[in-house]
């Protein structure tokens, strides 16, 4: 009797731990600042800060690990990780990952050029016979990828391309809104730089779930907390504080981006 009670203490014991590790996930991404980073070793980010708050009204507990963008995708695939954080939805993904239906945020692709270094830029056309900076595998829209107008030329770094561009090695460089704000920020060139009229395309990002059984009911779940969070007023202070001018970001910091495909 002693024995049997022992097992089924271990038999206990197992289920209670199975239970704990169901109500942590571990999400991977990449630096993508100001949406999700690395400040002091610690995760910081309007997308960060906002999936933590859901995340802990769901009972769920949030361990968030950088690597680069195409590990990130391969862990989620094999099984590795429970999630991505910020990702583009597209039908290929949703082979191997669960999207809830309200999006984090999103993205908002535009140029930036060398101040006064010619005429603004309104269509694509006006990027004929020009070379624009781009980071490898992102995707802006088949229509500025395809284009035979303009040569693009990747990066590995957000910031190299910063620094091709201040080098003149090419004429403007392709990032989202926030991101280069804070990257200009980051580089000290809020003054050097000037973003065009042309908006490239926008693209939503959403939290990915690795595709196991019971992430539909997660995906489900956060989708509706997030949609009553976004109507909080504590949701509208968080982005505010990340939408501040150039020089404001909290807690802005040196740090460095993969630049490889969201």
């Amino acid at each position: 009797m002693p024995r049997l009670a022992y097992t089924l203490c271990l038999l206990l014991l197992t289920c209670l731990c199975s239970l704990a590790q169901a109500e942590r996930l571990r999400l991977v991404t990449d630096e993508w600042a100001p949406y999700v980073y690395q400040q002091d070793g610690q995760p910081k980010g309007i997308d960060y800060e906002v999936a933590r708050e859901v995340f802990q009204r769901l009972g769920i507990e949030l361990d968030v690990q950088f690597m680069p963008w195409k590990r990130c995708l391969v862990m989620v695939e094999q099984g590795l990780a429970d999630g991505v954080l910020d990702i583009f939805l597209s039908e290929a993904r949703k082979a191997y990952m669960v999207f809830p239906e309200e999006p984090m945020s999103e993205a908002e692709f535009v140029l930036l050029r060398k101040r006064g270094q010619g005429p603004a830029v309104e269509r694509l056309a006006d990027l004929q016979g020009l070379t624009v900076g781009t980071s490898p595998g992102y995707n802006y829209g088949a229509a500025f990828n395809q284009s035979p107008l303009f040569k693009r030329e990747p990066a590995p770094t957000h910031e190299a391309n910063f620094g091709k561009l201040m080098l003149g090695r090419i004429d403007l460089l392709v990032t989202d809104r926030r991101v280069g704000r804070y990257l200009q920020q980051q580089l000290g060139l809020q003054q050097d730089l000037e973003q065009q009229p042309l908006v490239i395309s926008r693209n939503q990002q959403f939290l990915g779930l690795a595709r196991k059984p019971g992430r539909d009911k997660i995906a489900r779940a956060f989708a509706d907390e997030l949609r009553r969070f976004k109507q909080e007023p504590a949701y509208a202070s968080l982005v505010a504080q990340y939408d501040s001018p150039p020089g404001r970001f909290p807690g802005a910091v040196e740090q460095q981006e993969s630049g490889t495909p969201r």
